[in-house]
């Protein structure tokens, strides 16, 4: 029975070690610097499969009031950066519907509810700001 728990946790502790999505507590770029948030093209149903292709990085204390074109209606999924917070719009100039995300891993964004009945998947584009709070 023993060697029956001990084969499931390290199962367990693999399965783990194949998560796509960074760790939140040490997100950081290609060349070391601290990161406030990732975020990211594509979610999966499997959760290890999330945070995959294309990513955007953003920085703390980055204020940016219109996103790239090519992010329009790409962020599936994203990581903010412990004692990080990301304030997104649903529309440019810091219009419509408001989210704020905290520190953690947001592997579906179409699970993040917004007003009745949508939801933030490839919405949380248009605008976004970082505040580092360490």
């Amino acid at each position: 029975m023993r060697g029956l728990i001990a084969l499931l946790l390290v199962a367990l502790c693999l399965e783990g070690l194949n998560a796509a999505c960074p760790d939140h507590a040490t997100l950081k770029d290609d060349h070391g610097s601290k990161l406030c948030a990732q975020m990211f093209e594509h979610s999966s149903y499997y959760y290890d499969e999330s945070c995959t292709g294309s990513f955007l990085n953003v920085y703390p204390d980055e204020d940016t009031p219109i996103m790239p074109k090519t992010w329009e209606n790409h962020v599936s999924s994203l990581v903010v950066r412990r004692g990080c917070s990301l304030t997104v719009w649903s529309k440019s100039k810091k219009k419509g519907n408001k989210r704020k995300f905290l520190a953690g891993v947001v592997y579906h964004l179409k699970e993040v509810k917004r007003g009745l009945f949508g939801n933030w998947n490839d919405l949380a584009h248009n605008q976004t700001r970082a505040f580092l709070t360490e």
